[in-house]
């Protein structure tokens, strides 16, 4: 029998649950190609991820960001479907986590209704909820407020979660909040910045992270 680090774990949705990266990326190039003629580099792209859309592209664009929000949502919804995949092993790490009487649940910078598609999209939407979506809180990643909100909602102390998230922006709200921060490498933040951000676990493979949070309690 396996004892749980923690009886909450509370997880980005974006490159942590859901690979909708390369979603993500193509959404982006087709919003700058279609509203400003300009091409945009994946690792540019990727550096948005994990910040609330708009928010992203009015400071890449105060002048068109809502225009350039809107193409990106639109082509996003659009083909959704065909291009998100599933993260090998996650849905049995969550069958895992339940089967352990460990509560989880997703905050993230997406708003409820996509995010919610999404799980669906990958076929785990019955095996976990939002506690916080975009629209739950005025101040998003990297401040604390979504993941202080989706422990209310949850009625735990933010003490006694941990965030599982795969970028910096994850690391530190997770800080600021007071949760235990776990970082993935299988999403859009690279390992050396995520290093960087001192969590306190960095890890490779969902199985590593399936391990980890099934292991030993902490000391």
């Amino acid at each position: 029998m396996t004892t749980p680090r923690w009886r909450t774990v509370l997880f980005d949705l974006d490159g942590t649950l859901a690979d909708t990266i390369p979603l993500i990326v193509a959404s982006y190039q087709h919003a700058f190609r279609h509203v400003l003629g300009e091409e945009v580099e994946e690792a540019r792209a990727r550096a948005w991820i994990g910040r609330p859309l708009l928010a992203a592209l009015l400071e890449e664009s105060p002048e068109h960001g809502v225009a350039l929000d809107l193409a990106y949502r639109e082509w996003n919804l659009a083909n959704t479907a065909a291009l998100i995949r599933r993260y090998e092993g996650v849905p049995e790490l969550l069958e895992a986590l339940a089967a352990a009487g460990v509560r989880t649940a997703v905050a993230t910078s997406k708003r409820r209704e996509t995010a919610r598609l999404a799980l669906e999209g990958v076929g785990i939407a019955g095996a976990i909820d939002v506690a916080a979506g975009l629209e739950d809180t005025e101040r998003h990643k990297p401040e604390p407020d979504p993941l202080l909100h989706a422990a209310a909602s949850l009625g735990v102390d933010p003490a006694d979660c941990a965030y599982v998230g795969d970028a910096t922006v994850d690391v530190l709200s997770a800080k600021a909040a007071g949760m235990a921060a776990v970082a993935v490498t299988w999403g859009a933040g690279e390992r050396n910045d995520l290093v960087a951000a001192d969590p306190e676990v960095v890890l490779d493979t969902v199985a590593d992270l399936h391990a980890y949070l099934l292991g030993r309690p902490r000391t």
